[in-house]
């Protein structure tokens, strides 16, 4: 990969022009599509298969009229007044009149009727006029609201009183931007500017982060024409694009001057920026990207598609990491080289960073405990934990939705604002109206009911409803208990009636859907730290790092989940941070946090551990290495810890119900995982551990792919690119493998072999030729030194160079000489021969002797040839002159170089 992003990064900087125009032609075409052809987002939560949804599916068929989305007008007198008095009757029957014209409108009822009950509330003050509507709130003609209002308004009028329009119609959920965000940006512009006292390369990565915004945004609005898209969706890949296009721009910035002040050229400089921090920024863009698509295991179609629009941010921030950013460093130039090159004077080690890392280590069993018992202390209020979607209640002081909500819980009940629905099957009933009436009957007494305001049969009475009005919110544990309780009686209500029932409504779904999001938190828990888990095997080749950050991001988890609960369920510093509605927190949240978390973190731990292995790879001294990676990354990981903080952070003052909850437990999550899990747990543990923090197990070794998330690759192949000086198709110097056991199958092996000869590897007993002759081919990629053939270094290129050499063992094959003759017909310039002394048949042995002689290819290229035997002796005849021999010997001495 770090070899193909060198590439990319190059071409890139060469072709910056076209690079930047590109990008900027297609914001402008995502752009102006979304905004010509956009549908706007859809706010539904809908989750199929349950028991709710498909009463309220059914209900959309049968009985529309109570299945779309409503509105409530509460007419309120003064104190010490009534609201039933004569004149307002009237004008309230004239305001249902006018109310039952409005388009849209399913119907609605007079509360003063005798067929209605519960719509007077006890002090006599307050009458609700519930308006059904016969589509969903998604649906809404622009004129529906409007005119209700002016009804609304002419009704106060004339009845002398204040009248209130809410309920799920004049809901308004969808978030907006303030200029509160915008303060993230200002903040991460400060970081920027103090770490790089540049003016270019501070606003460089604010710049790219907000056109790889824009043009998620507008893809994600362009999507809505062909599936529905919930308005949370665009805010939260707001969030993350800003933060991790910022700081993908900031690693390979970074990076960038760090080259340039050591006097390389720009071009260069700039691919190899990308191709060395390229991978990581990559590797971390990926692990938030498969968390958000993970998130598709909760078998909700809102959060799937959530989780999808926020991993394209995620992916365009990378995208532009890797293109864009390095054209804009190739317009910059030379004006990105930092002032006081570093190779000039002795770099001075950050105070406050070695005396962190000092301190977290001198004591590393006590910072573990510390830091451990601290965070699990602080995850406490997280039991506490309560999940609900948004209702009125959440919405902003002072809006139409949320002042008609606190007025019907004062007045009547906190129940009526989320009434559920009992449907009942009564096709089979000779009574439709009677069965209902008995099934309300046997309702109304349960615990937790506070009435039944509406029992009746559809038209073609075949469905019949019932609404119940609980004692509780909505959102509160007593309303979930009252839900289970009514399902609990449907199997008393098959019995007894013969009638199937079901509970939904907006309330019921809500309960459902945040149900099934707890439940899905174990499985998705799971396949994050799981997937953790390989992915940092697959870099840092340990077991104990690996498991190690796993258990960092599940205190940093903890952590978050604790403060959320501590501000949003149990109310602390609420009005400090504008908090209007305690007791829950959105269903999603939970299930969000941990996928973005997990990316972030893995982020930081790459970028940390990285450095501390680099030094420790070098030097063998794990306690040096601690403390000289951390110095050495920290400076950057605190830099794009303190912009992520900064810019979730913004979001909390100002943002919606559903926005503002997310923003504070990721702010939160990221404060924490950077400085205390990621720059403090994670020194101490590797303190701890030592030299056992590094190694995997032989078999695992082998059996996990390498991800090079530093490109180390790369900086090995640039090293050895004129390397050795000529024309050699194999060329090797310190060349050793080691077994399972860590034991050497052979050592300090040194090969030149130029294009055409012949080189045999002989040796008795366990010398390890096989080994070195497979080394060869490509087919042990597990090698110690310096290895090039046929151009390509070893063992990043081992899959491209085993489809360029042929390997023939002659235990495999009866007549090796037709392999020999296929490979040279098809090309091959390199042949290597396992075990030739075993070829008997004189046939075979004539045919291969012609074609070792002849050694040349279709299409007349000289092809080189490497041999194994026992003894050269033995296969004399068949050498052509000027063979090489090399003898190897056991690996407990060096093999003998001729």
């Amino acid at each position: 990969m770090s070899s193909f992003l060198y590439r990319v990064g190059r071409a890139a900087a060469r072709a910056r022009v076209l690079v930047v125009a590109l990008w900027v032609v297609v914001l402008a075409i995502a752009g102006g599509a979304a905004a010509l052809l956009n549908q706007g987002t859809d706010d539904t939560f809908a989750i199929p298969g349950s028991e709710s949804q498909e009463a309220l599916d059914h209900l959309s068929r049968v009985f529309p009229e109570v299945s779309g989305t409503s509105a409530q007008l509460v007419l309120l007198v003064p104190d010490g007044q009534r609201v039933d008095t004569e004149a307002r009757r009237a004008a309230v029957a004239d305001a249902v009149a006018r109310i039952n014209a409005v388009d849209q409108v399913a119907t609605a009822v007079d509360p003063f009727s005798d067929s209605v009950s519960g719509a007077l509330s006890e002090d006599g003050r307050a009458a609700m006029i519930a308006v059904p509507l016969d589509v969903g709130l998604s649906e809404l003609a622009p004129g529906t609201k409007p005119a209700l209002s002016a009804i609304a308004a002419d009704l106060g009028t004339a009845a002398g009183a204040q009248v209130y329009t809410g309920g799920d119609a004049f809901s308004d959920k969808v978030p907006k931007l303030s200029p509160t965000e915008g303060i993230g940006l200002v903040i991460a512009l400060l970081v920027l500017v103090l770490m790089f006292r540049s003016v270019i390369a501070s606003v460089m990565p604010l710049v790219t982060a907000v056109l790889g915004v824009g043009l998620s945004m507008g893809l994600i609005y362009l999507a809505t024409l062909v599936i529905p898209i919930s308005s949370t969706a665009p805010m939260l890949a707001v969030m993350l694009g800003l933060a991790v296009g910022i700081d993908y721009a900031l690693f390979l910035l970074s990076r960038h001057r760090d080259q340039l002040a050591e006097d390389m050229a720009v071009e260069e400089s700039i691919a190899r920026a990308t191709a060395t921090a390229g991978p990581a920024v990559i590797f971390a863009g990926l692990t938030v990207m498969i968390a958000l698509v993970g998130l598709a295991v909760a078998g909700i179609p809102f959060l799937t598609t959530m989780g999808i629009a926020a991993a394209v941010a995620v992916a365009l921030a990378v995208g532009i990491a890797v293109t864009l950013v390095p054209a804009l460093l190739s317009f910059a130039g030379k004006r990105l080289r930092p002032r006081a090159p570093r190779r000039r004077k002795k770099r001075r080690k950050p105070r406050v960073a070695h005396w962190w890392v000092r301190t977290a280590t001198r004591a590393p069993l006590v910072t573990v405990l510390v830091v451990v018992a601290g965070l699990a202390v602080c995850a406490i209020p997280a039991l506490e934990l309560r999940l609900a979607l948004p209702d009125n209640g959440t919405e902003a002081e002072g809006s139409p939705a949320r002042e008609t909500y606190g007025v019907v819980s004062e007045h009547f009940g906190p129940g009526f604002n989320g009434p559920l629905i009992v449907t009942a099957d009564i096709i089979t009933s000779t009574d439709p109206i009677g069965l209902v009436d008995r099934l309300a009957d046997e309702i109304r007494v349960l615990p937790g009911v506070a009435s039944v305001p509406l029992a009746t049969p559809n038209p073609k009475g075949d469905t019949g409803i019932i609404q119940v009005v609980p004692e509780t919110a909505p959102d509160s544990p007593q309303t979930d208990a009252l839900v289970e309780r009514l399902r609990g009686q449907e199997q008393h209500f098959l019995d007894t009636y013969g009638t199937q029932t079901a509970v939904t409504g907006i309330t019921a779904v809500g309960i459902d859907v945040s149900e099934q999001l707890g439940s899905a938190l174990l499985p998705f828990g799971v396949l994050v730290a799981g997937l953790s888990l390989v992915l940092l095997a697959m870099v840092f080749r340990s077991i104990w790092v690996p498991v190690k950050a796993t258990a960092g991001y599940l205190l940093s988890v903890g952590a978050a989940f604790g403060a959320t609960s501590f501000v949003f369920q149990q109310g602390h510093f609420a009005d400090v941070l504008h908090v209007s509605h305690v007791g829950s927190v959105i269903s999603f949240l939970p299930i969000i946090l941990m996928g973005v978390l997990f990316g972030l973190a893995m982020d930081y731990e790459v970028f940390l551990v990285s450095r501390i292995r680099e030094d420790y790879v070098h030097r063998g001294d794990p306690h040096h290495a601690i403390e000289t990676g951390f110095v050495s990354a920290s400076r950057v990981v605190v830099a794009a810890a303190v912009i992520m903080f900064a810019v979730f952070a913004a979001f909390v003052p100002e943002g919606s119900a559903t926005i503002k909850p997310i923003a504070f437990s990721l702010a939160v999550g990221v404060f924490v995982d950077a400085f205390i899990v990621r720059m403090t747990l994670v020194p101490a543990v590797l303190a701890l551990l030592g030299h056992r923090a590094w190694g995997l197990p032989p078999k695992l070794d082998r059996a996990l792919p390498v991800f090079d998330a530093e490109g180390d690759a790369l900086v090995r192949e640039l090293r050895l690119a004129d390397w050795p000086g000529h024309d050699e198709v194999i060329s090797a110097r310190g060349l050793r493998v080691d077994d399972d056991r860590g034991h050497p199958v052979f050592r300090e092996v040194e090969l030149h072999v130029a294009r055409g000869e012949v080189l045999v590897l002989h040796g008795t007993g366990f010398t390890g030729k096989s080994a070195l002759l497979l080394t060869l081919g490509g087919r042990i990629a597990k090698v110690q030194g310096d290895l090039k053939v046929l151009g390509r270094v070893l063992p990043q290129h081992t899959h491209a160079l085993r489809r360029a050499v042929t390997v023939i063992r002659c235990r495999d094959h009866a007549e090796p000489d037709r392999e020999v003759a296929a490979a040279l017909a098809d090309d091959v310039e390199l042949i290597l021969i396992d075990d030739v002394d075993l070829v008997l048949r004189t046939g075979s042995r004539d045919r291969l002797r012609e074609l070792l002689a002849q050694r040349y290819t279709r299409s007349g290229r000289l092809a080189s040839f490497v041999l194994t035997c026992q003894d050269p002796q033995r296969i004399a005849d068949l050498l052509p002159a000027g063979a090489q021999p090399l003898a190897l010997t056991a690996p407990t001495t060096p093999a003998e170089v001729p």
